[in-house]
């Protein structure tokens, strides 16, 4: 680790107790969460050059065209992921591996994944780094889901379908809930859908602004 990083960590825990401050201010009460957030280093998902604004409320650049999410964004989906207390959840959009590292902890077993190698590649050495054990990473096309894996108590989806994919509604559980954003940019919207029978009930939380989802891998 370098010496960059190192001074990063000795006032993080500082900026990491404002961000928690900030997420309570924001309507996060899940008190699981946002002990998690205190603890999983966002500063060590970004690049060093970025390393000092990790804790604010905003999305930052993770190379590819991707980002990683604001604080608020990933507490609030963690929020409604957590609630029920699922053991096995599907992450599609592993990106820097930081929604999952906060997930980690409160579900049995973690599936996710990213379609685009090189952050493939970060994520899972990140996970490696941090000792996080119970989750499982897959380079592939997020559309698919991990039918052979499923069916799964819980789905996130951490960018933009334009209209929500079957294939993961299909891989949920009876009474099992998928949280994603849909839409258009400029026009997408944070939904939560859950699984009773061959029905789903949806329900909007809020407005969102993801990155798209797209199809298929990249090498």
């Amino acid at each position: 680790m370098s010496r960059h990083h190192l001074g990063i960590g000795m006032t993080s825990q500082r900026t990491r107790e404002r961000m928690v401050q900030r997420l309570v201010e924001q309507g996060i009460s899940d008190a699981r969460v946002l002990e998690v957030m205190r603890q999983v280093p966002r500063h060590i998902f970004v690049d060093e050059a970025l390393a000092s604004r990790a804790y604010e409320d905003t999305a930052l650049p993770i190379g590819n065209g991707q980002t990683i999410s604001q604080p608020y964004t990933v507490a609030r989906m963690t929020s409604v992921v957590a609630e029920h207390s699922p053991a096995r959840v599907l992450e599609v959009g592993t990106g820097c591996g930081y929604q999952a590292a906060v997930l980690a902890p409160l579900v049995k077993e973690l599936y996710t994944i990213e379609r685009i190698s090189a952050l493939y590649q970060k994520a899972r050495k990140r996970m490696s780094d941090l000792h996080i054990y119970n989750v499982k990473l897959r380079h592939g096309d997020g559309y698919q889901g991990w039918a052979s894996m499923g069916p799964f108590d819980a789905i996130i989806v951490t960018a933009a379908p334009s209209e929500v994919p079957d294939a993961l509604l299909n891989q949920l559980t009876e009474g099992g809930r998928m949280i994603l954003p849909v839409g258009q940019a400029g026009q997408q919207q944070l939904t939560v859908l859950t699984r009773q029978g061959s029905e789903f009930k949806r329900e909007i939380l809020e407005t969102a602004s993801f990155v798209p989802m797209l199809a298929g891998a990249t090498a």
